[in-house]
């Protein structure tokens, strides 16, 4: 994968991301499914044993829900991972793309 490149379709500039950070952030992605998958089933649990009303349901309700908290900040800290690594991605392509063409402006419409 090392070298290959992934076109960036959807963000319209033409920028490209080597393999390696397409690599990333599809890890990054499949781990973020995998929590919001688990996180299903302990919602599912939660529910069943909240129906249920019996204590030892209840009461094993507390730790479940300790577990789906954990899940979401792992989930909000692996988007923020995502997040600074595609700005950081994006600024240095668009530093190469400036040394490339230096001078090169964007022409702006008058006020």
């Amino acid at each position: 994968m090392e070298g290959e490149t992934l076109s960036s379709g959807g963000m319209g500039n033409g920028r490209q991301m080597d393999g390696k950070m397409a690599h990333t952030f599809q890890k990054n992605f499949v781990q973020v499914q995998n929590i919001l998958d688990q996180n299903r089933l302990l919602i599912n649990e939660i529910n069943q044993n909240h129906e249920s009303k019996m204590p030892d349901n209840l009461a094993r309700n507390v730790g479940l829900i300790r577990e789906l908290n954990n899940n979401i900040r792992r989930v909000v800290d692996l988007y923020a991972h995502l997040s600074a690594s595609f700005t950081k991605s994006m600024e240095a392509s668009s530093e190469g793309n400036s040394a490339a063409k230096p001078g090169h402006k964007r022409n702006r419409p008058p006020p």
